[in-house]
């Protein structure tokens, strides 16, 4: 089975650089937060997707929980994106892979989620959503890629691991596969209807 995993223990200081609100609880037009959004959309696709966050964050936990999500409190977190990605992947060792999504991104469409998902088809596939060329999120790695994913450490998330190596373009017609939130402005696109 495909194991999703919500990254959901990052700062956030472009938001709020002094850390007191959180961009991951900030509220969309429909009053949902972003992450509550982001964590729907991926339980949409891949029900028993995991969100990893930072210890001591109960209201986060609670949205994401509301969403569908099981929650991972990983002390490893602190240490960045790709500390908490390899914790996620270490707990959930026997999955057919791993598909990666950011809490910050509200806007990605549950279809596209899951043609990613099922673009997993070989131990030694990568896949990731493409909007107009680019390359957005979410990005899945097949069972093979388990040894490098559970030993990344800091910040340094999974993009290294895409880079150089053949990647399966899932096109999305939605540039929220592009589109995350880092400031109070970006709040203020539209929803796309789903709920």
């Amino acid at each position: 089975m495909m194991q999703g995993i919500l990254l959901a223990a990052g700062y956030g200081r472009r938001f709020d650089p002094s850390g007191r609100s959180s961009k991951l609880l900030a509220a969309l037009a429909d009053g949902r937060s972003v992450a509550w959004h982001a964590a729907r959309a991926l339980c949409s696709a891949l029900p028993g997707s995991i969100a990893v966050i930072r210890p001591g964050h109960a209201a986060l936990a609670e949205v994401l929980r509301d969403a569908g999500c099981r929650v991972l409190e990983s002390h490893d977190a602190e240490r960045g994106m790709g500390s908490a990605l390899a914790h996620a992947v270490r707990e959930t060792a026997g999955a057919d892979g791993w598909l990666v999504a950011l809490a910050d991104m509200p806007w990605l469409p549950p279809d596209t989620i899951a043609r990613v998902a099922r673009a997993i088809d070989h131990p030694l596939r990568l896949a990731a959503a493409f909007h107009d060329g680019r390359r957005g999120h979410p990005a899945a790695f097949g069972a093979a890629w388990y040894p490098l994913l559970s030993e990344l450490d800091g910040d340094q998330g999974a993009r290294s691991l895409l880079a150089g190596h053949e990647v399966v373009c899932v096109d999305s017609p939605d540039d929220g596969v592009l589109r995350d939130v880092d400031r109070p402005a970006d709040l203020t696109r539209p929803l796309s209807g789903r709920g």
